[in-house]
């Protein structure tokens, strides 16, 4: 059974790279557009990882760590920061509310399918 993964981006272009590249390993992937939503798409079903941007409208990529991780279902998911951010106290903000990791965009295909299959077995 394909792992599932939910991909979180207020860009669409990059919901649909991420999406491509993790689809074509073999993933089966979800989308949502900013962190409201993508608690909407968890409380639908289970996920395996759940990959995030840092900045959005509604609801950013922190915030939405800390709503999944204080829930239930979705607690020890992994979850990753997919970001143009390298700032090392966005990162430690990020390790704070419980991000596994933290890759920087613009990624590597297979950078992103390497880390996601180690975090994701």
């Amino acid at each position: 059974m394909a792992k599932r993964i939910l991909t979180v981006d207020d860009s669409k272009t990059m919901r649909d790279m991420v999406s491509y590249t993790l689809r074509k390993a073999g993933f089966e992937v979800n989308e949502a557009e900013d962190g409201k939503k993508a608690l909407a798409v968890l409380a639908g079903g289970r996920f395996d990882l759940v990959i995030t941007d840092l900045n959005m409208p509604v609801m950013d990529g922190i915030t939405l760590i800390r709503n999944v991780r204080a829930g239930s279902q979705h607690r020890g998911v992994p979850i990753l920061i997919l970001t143009t951010e390298a700032d090392g106290v966005k990162k430690a903000e990020g390790k704070a509310a419980g991000a596994t990791g933290w890759l920087v965009k613009p990624f590597s295909p297979d950078k992103l399918v390497d880390v996601v299959q180690r975090v994701c077995p």
